[in-house]
């Protein structure tokens, strides 16, 4: 295993970094994808698993996003890239003239593969600067064969964001990163702490961040970051801290959230102000055991379900879909 890092940690935005949007944009929200391989996510990571299959299952999903008129921002990691049926489906959904082709590096099964796969290099931004550019290029190269145009969007798999990774990816051509997962702490499996940002965009080397979305809730919530973490370190802490309505953090994901708990972080990052909500799920939950969250037919009912639910609070609440384009025409003219 790689030596222990200390985690990095960006510094929270100023106030010249934050995005300011103006009165036309509205409230919005995006829909972003990690479209990867399959994986058993509790065994180690290993750079054979490169399997795609659950792609068949993306163009089903992808219509019944489609006709809610929302786009998808598809992350597409190497292994997706490289499979002709893969990039054949997500070609298909680009017809919908929302969705988009973006960026998702896994570094374990990104070439070249030089470096020890482990928690600690699974996070890119943990790696080498030259390993780093070299993995992004492979990347990138891939998915301007595969579709023929740059990608524009990125996150890095696991949220293995580097103190150097906006610069490198400004300098390639991309505009938007998500790979800060809004009030989250890795930093004991061996990624990055974000418990410094918050939901809100904003803009660094060169780069816009739209952190995924998530919000403290609670009677506790102006706690945050400081009564959250300790929790932890109690057995249940945290789950008895949400049981008694006093502290949660929710993210806005249906992998692993709950229908009422979503609708409550919805509601909790409007008045907080957020303009931008990014909600995130994997491709491979799209398909039954895959993933930790849709194990069984049911559940994947339940995932539709979900989404369903959030579409009404969303359209209750006037929060209306954006496309990458309309973000960046707003924010770049």
């Amino acid at each position: 295993m790689s030596p222990p890092v200390r985690p990095w940690r960006p510094e929270a935005p100023s106030a010249a970094e934050r995005i300011r949007w103006p009165a036309a944009f509205g409230t919005r929200f995006l829909v972003t994808v990690d479209v990867e391989e399959e994986f058993d996510w509790s065994a180690p990571l290993d750079k054979r698993h490169r399997a795609t299959s659950a792609m068949r299952a993306f163009p089903a999903a992808h219509r019944r996003f489609a006709t809610a008129g929302v786009g998808l921002n598809c992350l597409v990691d190497y292994p997706v890239a490289v499979d002709p049926a893969a990039v054949a489906i997500l070609a298909d959904c680009l017809q919908d003239g929302r969705s988009e082709i973006g960026a998702q590096l896994h570094a374990w099964v990104t070439p070249p593969h030089s470096e020890v796969v482990d928690p600690v290099t699974s996070h890119v931004g943990n790696l080498p600067r030259a390993l780093e550019v070299e993995k992004l290029d492979r990347l990138t190269d891939a998915i301007v064969r595969a579709f023929g145009e740059r990608p524009r969007t990125f996150r890095s798999g696991r949220y293995g964001l580097g103190p150097a990774s906006l610069e490198l990816l400004a300098a390639r051509g991309y505009r938007i990163d998500s790979s800060m997962r809004a009030l989250h702490d890795y930093g004991r499996t061996g990624g990055m702490d974000f418990r410094n940002i918050d939901a809100h965009a904003f803009r660094r080397d060169g780069m816009i961040e739209l952190p995924l979305t998530s919000v403290y809730d609670g009677l506790m919530r102006k706690g945050g970051s400081r009564l959250y973490s300790p929790a932890r370190r109690v057995p249940h802490g945290r789950g008895m801290l949400a049981r008694l309505g006093l502290l949660s953090r929710i993210p806005l994901t249906p992998e692993g959230v709950g229908i009422a708990d979503a609708l409550a972080g919805i509601d909790r990052a409007l008045a907080n102000g957020v303009r931008l909500l990014t909600f995130s799920f994997h491709s491979p939950t799209l398909e039954p055991g895959n993933t930790p969250y849709v194990r069984t037919a049911r559940d994947r009912e339940a995932f539709d379900r979900w989404w369903d639910a959030m579409f009404e609070r969303l359209a209750l609440r006037g929060v209306t879909p954006v496309t990458i384009d309309e973000i960046l025409t707003t924010l770049e003219g």
